[in-house]
């Protein structure tokens, strides 16, 4: 199995900040997804995790014997493989049923079953590694060559040899398997603090409008057109988060102790090159995307200085980040907003066209926001055996459209990589996942820009685009500069408290938005901003969503215009899902994410959607 495979299916996310709560009565159950297509209720997900159980009991008759002979080597893999498979399904319905309503005791429950039956599974399978090294490369070479049925178990193989020196003998890998239970209580805590359990502030609006900022609220509110609204809703939801800010420390600095300690026990030399190594991702992706983007920052800050100028902002605020630089009466109900992404996607041809017309009918997504559903959006696809499902929180606004057709770039990716690839083959890693999301958001904005009616509708989508590039390009790639400095202080020995972490994060917070410059001015209270972020407790995930962009970008560039063979490169790399390693498939395609390259290709992209905002504002003079 796939190092991380069991660690992650809990996380099931590829998330993006959340949306506000709305009141959508129509259609209510067409709108929200239908988890009876996983397991028709509680008894029947009960039902299977006894089946799980029972095969886990069979595994256990594979330990010491996994070699004895071809025949028992492939029955060995494929019990393993539908427990894996099984596994994934459950873990799916749990989460989901978990994240519907967080504030239902049911959904905690289940998710922590889940939890408990991963830790199971993990411990039940912990001897395959040791002993498949202990086999060895001749002979797995040989039960290879004897039976052919046991080809879509190559690379699965050669990915567990490969890592012989950083994996355990049999005891080891029971001793780090058990403590998986343990060590989770990290993630589990910020969850629900900051999900479930945070006291939210209220406050009165400009309008008179009373409001509690929670997550949702913040979300929709940080954007109001109200200077004064905005700064009054980051200081209050920003000085709630100061509040806990030794909390979160405690927290926190567990989780980057817990990923320094496993890293060490598979003789690692850091956190960095453990979290790397699971996907064969070469050092330089990380340090080159860092080290471009610090070197490139003047763009960002020509962004920002945009920004003021078309706000009326003479000293530009972190609270001014987030408020439309276009407004009018723009909205897109949940039916409009598929049909533009239907329309947007026609380069990616009729095969594609066809499958995501289908699949938006079959009820795969939970589309507006409730009280107690998880904020965000994410799509899980390790159902192999049923369907990617969807989790949005969808507003009527452009914004939700382009999360709309991010999360189908992911859906769809998905749904090519369990069609073309068996199981052990698909569950592809983030730094392939998120380019199809980016690839279909670039998609999008072409199709926009090619139907909008006036100058104000290509501003919207064109400053929709500048705000998804400091977003998803700039924002994550300071994620990342941040979680390379304190992993590496840990790594190092060193503690951390809540108040060390915010002045980490705010000096870099500062640097970014060029506070030094001039550029932005960024109150003290706002560095905090760490302690919000849910990423940092899945170690260094947050910079595939850069170097994403970065390749997502050129792919989409590329088809675009035409160039031969430039969708089958790209729909290739959907369709391989994890039959080969994230770097080499996107090499192979035309694009090394260890050079200069892509990310000046971003940088020349936002430049150039600036120069034409500033055309438009040129012609308004």
């Amino acid at each position: 199995m796939k190092r991380t495979l069991i660690a992650g299916l809990l996380a099931l996310a590829f998330s993006i900040p959340g949306y506000s709560y709305a009141n959508h009565p129509n259609d209510i159950e067409a709108n929200q997804w239908n988890l009876k297509d996983l397991y028709m209720d509680r008894a029947a997900w009960d039902k299977d995790a006894k089946h799980l159980e029972t095969q886990l009991t069979q595994l256990e008759k594979c330990s010491g014997h996994l070699g004895s002979n071809a025949k028992q080597f492939k029955e060995c893999l494929d019990l393993t493989n539908d427990i894996l498979k099984r596994y994934a399904r459950l873990a799916n319905y749990a989460a989901q049923y978990r994240d519907q309503d967080t504030g239902n005791n049911a959904g905690q429950d289940i998710a922590q079953s889940a939890e408990i039956l991963g830790s199971k599974v993990e411990s039940a399978s912990s001897f395959l590694r040791p002993e498949l090294l202990t086999l060895g490369q001749k002979k797995i070479d040989a039960f290879l060559a004897r039976d052919k049925s046991l080809a879509g178990y190559a690379f699965y193989l050669h990915d567990i040899l490969r890592g012989s020196k950083h994996t355990l003998d049999k005891k080891g890998e029971e001793l780090v398997a058990t403590f998986g239970m343990a060590t989770n209580a990290a993630s589990a805590v910020y969850a629900t603090l900051s999900n479930a359990d945070m006291p939210w502030p209220k406050l009165k609006l400009s309008n008179g409008e009373e409001v509690v900022i929670d997550q949702s609220a913040y979300t929709k509110y940080r954007a109001s057109g109200n200077r004064a609204d905005r700064k009054l809703v980051f200081d209050a939801f920003w000085g709630k988060w100061k509040e806990f800010e030794r909390s979160y420390g405690v927290t926190f600095y567990e989780q980057l102790k817990k990923d320094s300690a496993y890293a060490k026990v598979r003789n690692y030399p850091d956190s960095l090159t453990s979290a790397l190594d699971g996907n064969d991702l070469p050092r330089a992706v990380y340090d080159t995307l860092v080290s471009q983007t610090q070197a490139n920052l003047p763009t960002l800050h020509r962004y920002f200085q945009l920004r003021a100028k078309m706000l009326g902002v003479s000293d530009l605020r972190y609270y001014d980040i987030y408020p439309a630089l276009v407004t009018g009466n723009y909205h897109y109900p949940i039916e409009d907003g598929v049909k533009l992404m239907l329309a947007s996607v026609k380069p990616l041809g009729e095969d594609y066209v066809a499958a995501m017309t289908k699949a938006t009918t079959e009820r795969w997504m939970d589309v507006y926001p409730r009280p107690h559903k998880r904020s965000g959006a994410y799509m899980s696809g390790t159902a192999y055996d049923v369907h990617p499902y969807l989790l949005l929180n969808y507003n009527d606004d452009y914004e939700s459209v382009s999360t709309l057709g991010h999360e189908w770039g992911h859906a769809m990716h998905s749904y090519l990589a369990n069609k073309n690839q068996s199981f052990l083959n698909s569950d592809y890693p983030t730094f392939t996942a998120e380019i199809a999301s980016t690839t279909n958001e670039v998609f999008l904005l072409d199709h926009m820009l090619k139907i909008a009616k006036t100058d104000d509708e290509r501003l919207l989508y064109l400053g929709s685009a500048l705000e998804n590039l400091r977003g998803t390009f700039f924002r994550q790639a300071m994620f990342a500069d941040f979680e390379r400095e304190v992993h590496a202080r840990v790594d190092k020995g060193e503690s951390l408290t809540g108040e060390g972490l915010s002045k980490i994060y705010g000096d870099i917070l500062k640097r970014y938005h060029g506070d030094k410059e001039g550029v932005m001015k960024i109150d003290d209270t706002y560095a905090v901003e760490w302690a919000y972020i849910p990423h940092f407790y899945n170690r260094f995930y947050v910079f595939q969503y850069a170097t994403s962009i970065a390749a997502g970008s050129m792919f989409a560039d590329e088809i675009l215009k035409g160039e031969p063979g430039a969708r089958d490169k790209y729909l290739n790399i959907l369709k391989a899902g994890a039959s080969a390693y994230p770097y080499d498939l996107v090499k192979n395609a035309g694009v090394d994410l260890a050079s200069p390259a892509p990310y000046q290709a971003v940088f020349k992209r936002m430049n150039t959607i600036m120069d034409q905002i500033e055309a438009i504002l040129a012609k308004r003079k």
